[in-house]
């Protein structure tokens, strides 16, 4: 019976770079029957950046970037031989268990990721990225455009009056009113980024009797993403 299943040997390289993106399945339902606090919820926030803190202790990606219910994990070492069913089960199991565990809280149904791959060049690295934090831009002015507009009027109104809306008019919208989104955390407009770091560990050599520097990795939660350039990811690999 193993010839039925078809798809089980489709692989990509193991040494080409990917990126899998998960994204929550159906979160828009999820946050209205948990309630999160709008437009933007800490604690589902603090659990995100858990579950990528423990993604990344498992795969060792090069960077995770994180934003609404959406986690990009670049990789440049290709677990499970490449096999793209076994990248994606895996993926987005681990990642709904992770979730779980950490929201410590009851459901009101199982919570679900979806995983993709996608192939990528080292000079298509800025690119994804720039893109998914335009998007984490674009989602968060039109977190508070459609709050505020739901404060002053029914929420079938706010949704009228956003719709068409460009990203400036809703910025101009919020200005006027006393919100000024440069005041907002830098994590709700640009993302949350995960990568290693090097730490300076001064110690004491008691066979020579002086001082020794040595540099020892950590796994970093980047809260202040700067706005993407290449400079920053050819400083990060």
């Amino acid at each position: 019976m193993k010839e039925y299943e078809i798809f089980s040997d489709l692989r990509v390289p193991v040494n080409s770079k990917i990126i899998v993106r998960l994204d929550g399945r159906s979160f828009h339902s999820f946050a209205r029957k948990m309630e999160l606090t709008k437009p933007y919820d800490d604690n589902f926030y603090k659990v995100m950046v858990e579950v990528s803190k423990e993604l990344f202790k498992e795969f060792s990606p090069l960077f995770i970037y994180t934003f609404s219910d959406e986690i990009s994990i670049l990789l440049d070492k290709v677990p499970f031989n490449g096999r793209i069913e076994k990248i994606n089960s895996i993926m987005a199991s681990f990642t709904a268990s992770s979730f779980s565990i950490n929201y410590n809280e009851e459901f009101p149904k199982a919570i679900a990721f979806d995983s993709r791959i996608i192939p990528i060049n080292d000079d298509e690295i800025y690119d994804y990225f720039k893109w998914r934090q335009d998007e984490a831009w674009r989602n968060c002015v039109n977190g508070y455009g459609i709050h505020f507009l739901k404060s002053k009027y029914s929420s079938d109104t706010a949704n009228e009056k956003i719709n068409g809306l460009n990203l400036s008019d809703i910025h101009e919208l919020l200005f006027k009113n006393g919100i000024n989104l440069n005041d907002v955390a830098t994590w709700k407009k640009r993302g949350i980024g995960v990568y290693r770091k090097n730490k300076k560990i001064t110690g004491y050599n008691k066979k020579e009797e002086k001082e020794q520097i040595s540099y020892r990795s950590f796994i970093h939660v980047d809260c202040n993403l700067p706005i993407f350039s290449k400079e920053f990811f050819n400083e990060l690999f």
